[in-house]
């Protein structure tokens, strides 16, 4: 079958290959045909090495297509049933699950080590145990989530991750008070989920942040009420707090030094709530006079930082109410075939979300 392949980290070109096949299939996996998939930051961190990710790997963890087949004691799915790719699955058994933190199950990353794809010429792995740049892919079951039939696989795919990830930090991470004021910085698909999610909670001032003209048009037409480059959210604080600072700020890049800015755009008492996955040597430095006199409050937001099969319901409720507008967040539709004009989109910042049709 085809699929978009890394051969090492660092390299910024995928290979589209026809000689992969999904291995590992057995009890309690499932084999999906791939219709759709996003194409998320992530996967660029992956390939330059900011996330851990072994090579060679075959990026992409936001997917939704149809079961072909099921393993022995697979109860939850059946050939034909259409699902989105979870690349997180709670296991509900660990402290996490039983705690009801089921974003913070390390299930799912014991199998990100084991390859689930092979060439003619060796093993190749999955990113984060999926690996949705492809035509098949074998993966727990539990990581074949059922989406009704009226759920396009595009929009699935995005609410697979960046969707829920985003809104999530708004609803469930910070818990937005309505009549707040929120700043953004990193208007991409998970940064527009958190205008939109910080938008639904009621947020009076939502000012989103990001160098790219097209990515702050973007923002004002999801729900923000304005939109600054970062040069210019010094001026846009002392405008709408009068210095103080916003209620709410959501650090969407991945970097020590926009989380610091985050953290001094945010007012004495307020919230930061750090959303990009950044690297493990990118270290962000607080002292710890202002740690204590500022009393700012610190989450950091994996996954939406809740439930992630209610937020996966919660995201279809509120796009069929009309209340969400996830159809707009896919800015290019690609084949497989085009992927590397894909990446040169997301790496400059011309596209909020890349739907791959598989």
């Amino acid at each position: 079958m085809r699929a978009a392949v890394l051969h090492e980290i660092g390299q910024d070109k995928l290979e589209v290959l026809d000689d992969v096949e999904a291995v590992g299939f057995g009890p309690g996996k499932v084999k999906i045909r791939v219709r759709a998939t996003g194409l998320c930051h992530s996967d660029v961190s992956a390939m330059n090495g900011v996330l851990p990710q072994p090579a060679p790997f075959i990026p992409g963890h936001e997917g939704a297509g149809e079961i072909l087949d099921v393993g022995d004691g697979v109860t939850n799915v059946k050939p034909g049933d259409r699902v989105l790719v979870c690349w997180l699955p709670a296991c509900g058994a660990c402290p996490a699950c039983k705690r009801g933190q089921t974003q913070l199950c390390l299930a799912g990353f014991m199998n990100a080590g084991t390859p689930n794809f092979k060439r003619p010429g060796g093993d190749v792995f999955g990113f984060a145990g999926t690996g949705t740049f492809t035509e098949e892919v074998v993966v727990d079951a539990g990581c074949a989530v059922p989406i009704p039939d009226d759920v396009p696989f595009d929009i699935a795919a995005l609410i697979g991750c960046g969707v829920t990830t985003g809104l999530g930090a708004a609803i469930n991470t910070a818990d937005v008070a309505a009549g707040s004021s929120v700043a953004v910085i990193g208007c991409g698909g998970v940064g527009i989920s958190a205008i939109q999610g910080a938008r639904l909670k009621g947020a009076a001032q939502i000012v989103a942040v990001d160098p790219v003209a097209s990515r702050r048009e973007a923002a004002l037409r999801f729900g923000a009420t304005e939109a600054v480059a970062p040069d210019a959210l010094g001026d846009a604080k002392q405008r709408i707090t009068a210095g103080e600072g916003f209620d709410y700020v959501f650090e969407v890049v991945g970097k020590s030094a926009t989380a610091r800015t985050a953290y001094e755009t945010t007012r004495r008492g307020g919230t930061l709530c750090i959303v990009g996955a950044g690297a493990l040597d990118d270290f962000l430095q607080l002292n710890m006079f202002e740690l204590f006199f500022d009393e700012k409050k610190i989450l950091p937001s994996m996954y939406g930082g809740g439930d992630v099969l209610t937020s996966y319901e919660r995201a279809i409720a509120l796009w069929r109410a009309g209340r969400i507008d996830l159809e707009s967040l896919i800015t290019h539709r690609v084949q497989l075939a085009e992927i590397n004009e894909a990446l040169d989109q997301m790496r400059s910042g011309t596209a909020l979300r890349t739907c791959i049709e598989i």
